[in-house]
């Protein structure tokens, strides 16, 4: 019996695939990385912006002005005929709306979206029962700017008489429903406030671990291609030069 040998012989199908998927899984890894290192430079960002004290708004405050996770504080008279309410929002297991009430900035002519916090469903009513005081009022909290769904339904009809009970809010579909001229950003008005509903905020936390999971997962897929491309590119040979096909 003739002894064998292996040789490295790749195979022109099974190389292009490789080569597809390892790449492919390479790239995936590594934009998961850099996905890590956004989401460690958002928490440092995070633990500053929370460190500062409360920047005022005022007249002087420019609408494009970043302040996207800045506590905030501002004065003025909410507009309670322009409250919206953002439906199927959940607290401690019961269905409700998230209110969002525009406030007037004294001395602005900009306004501010104030979430007032959440109230709960009541029964055979389209909208709960709130109150809104007429006076002057001071606001703090946090600024946050709402994100569409991922599959936005819209069909650009609406009118300052549509129905105020949306699924979800944007600033730019607001200032169409409305007309008013709002900082480009949401206040999560704090719990300490007063004239607010169950404000119950969860801190923002970049989850910075789940992508260098995701990241590893990707380069053990890309390891496991290239093991088994190089399985099949090894045959096993007699000294003879014929194949061993028992070994296969």
């Amino acid at each position: 019996m003739n002894p064998s040998i292996l040789q490295f012989q790749p195979q022109p199908i099974p190389t292009v695939a490789a080569v597809v998927l390892i790449t492919l899984f390479l790239l995936l890894g590594f934009w998961q990385l850099e996905r890590a290192e956004q989401k460690r430079n958002l928490a440092d960002t995070l633990d500053i912006q929370h460190k500062l004290p409360p920047f005022r708004l005022t007249e002087k405050t420019a609408a494009d002005e970043q302040f996207e996770h800045r506590n905030l504080s501002a004065e003025g008279i909410f507009i309670p005929e322009k409250t919206i309410f953002i439906e199927n929002r959940k607290y401690m297991g019961r269905s409700g709306f998230h209110v969002i009430t525009p406030l007037s900035v004294n001395g602005s002519s900009h306004y501010l979206l104030v979430n007032r916090g959440w109230v709960a469903e009541q029964k055979n009513h389209p909208f709960p029962s709130i109150e809104t005081p007429g006076e002057s009022v001071s606001v703090t909290g946090r600024a946050i700017i709402p994100l569409p769904p991922a599959l936005e339904l819209d069909d650009g009809s609406l009118s300052a008489n549509s129905n105020p009970r949306w699924p979800y809010l944007t600033l730019e579909r607001y200032a169409r429903w409305s007309g008013l001229d709002i900082f480009p950003f949401v206040l999560l008005q704090s719990d300490t406030d007063a004239y607010g509903f169950v404000r119950s905020w969860q801190p923002e936390i970049p989850n910075v671990g789940m992508h260098i999971g995701y990241a590893i997962q990707w380069f053990a897929f890309a390891l496991i291609v290239f093991f088994i491309w190089l399985r099949l590119s090894l045959n096993r040979r007699t000294e003879g030069g014929l194949p061993n096909h028992d070994d296969h």
